[in-house]
């Protein structure tokens, strides 16, 4: 994105800190996740009922952050914010490192969340300070996994929906909460048929453009089997260069049930002119 995409390497502050060129061109529950945690095949389906679970929970904190190597240097974008995972709107204010080049620090970037859609605040140059850019995630070939700098919780939770082979790794902690640690695969493909209809379009526009489909992760569930913390790795082709580009993605959920509340913005306060590169 960003003009025509001249490094590949520095995707992921280049599809932030540049706005994102391409809008230019309960016990009962508790009692069943726990009896089918470590049960072999029962694990799979433990990975797959986790969108569930952060539903009946309704809303928590989450903190995420997506790392990878450009040029020999580890690059990391951090956020912060809350979800609803009823209503699958978030808000994120999503923190940029300095550029490769040693540019000036970035200013946080406000982003909300909302199925098809990705809204950003502070995007950079070209877009007055009051007013926000849209971004269909539909039409993004990274279904915004990648794109906004953070996986959208609810779509990293969705992503479970595909596993296709998974181990227990065993008990640790996450946060001082104790979890049950699981390693697998998931497939983008199988998601997106099990996703549900709002993020279904994204994660298939996902599943045909990423390097490869499967998508290998760690997932760290609670006694409630409610997902405290998943790490996903995605790999994409690189268009400058041979080879993949890969990209680490984390999140972190906390505090279930904060006040979660997303006022998404009027028409009028989205910004309809052109994107300055």
């Amino acid at each position: 994105m960003v003009a025509q995409q001249q490094e590949r390497a520095a995707v992921l502050v280049a599809f932030v800190a540049a706005g994102l060129m391409v809008c230019c061109t309960g016990c009962s529950g508790s009692g069943a996740a726990a009896e089918a945690v470590g049960k072999g095949p029962g694990t799979v389906e433990t990975l797959r009922r986790a969108v569930s679970e952060l539903e009946r929970a309704g809303s928590a904190k989450a903190s995420t952050s997506m790392e990878m190597a450009t040029g020999g240097t580890r690059v990391t974008i951090r956020g912060q914010g809350v979800y609803d995972f009823r209503k699958q709107t978030g808000r994120l204010k999503v923190v940029l490192p300095q550029d490769p080049a040693g540019a000036a620090e970035h200013r946080p970037i406000t982003e909300l969340l909302a199925p098809g859609a990705l809204f950003m605040k502070n995007r950079g140059a070209g877009v007055p300070a009051d007013k926000w850019v849209r971004v269909a995630t539909a039409g993004l070939t990274d279904g915004n996994l990648v794109t906004g700098g953070a996986t959208d919780p609810y779509a990293a939770a969705e992503l479970l929906r595909g596993t296709r082979s998974v181990t227990y790794v065993g008990r640790t902690e996450v946060a001082g909460i104790p979890v049950r640690h699981y390693r697998g695969t998931a497939d983008l493909g199988a998601a997106a048929r099990g996703a549900s209809a709002g993020q279904r379009p994204a994660l298939s526009a996902a599943a045909k453009g990423f390097a490869t489909a499967e998508v290998p992760f760690d997932a760290y569930l609670d006694d409630q089997g409610r997902l405290r913390k998943v790490r996903h790795r995605f790999s994409f082709v690189n268009g400058q260069r041979k080879g993949t580009v890969d990209v680490a993605s984390t999140l972190l959920l906390y505090d279930f049930g904060s006040p979660a509340v997303v006022r998404l913005p009027k028409s009028s306060d989205i910004y309809a002119g052109k994107i300055a590169e």
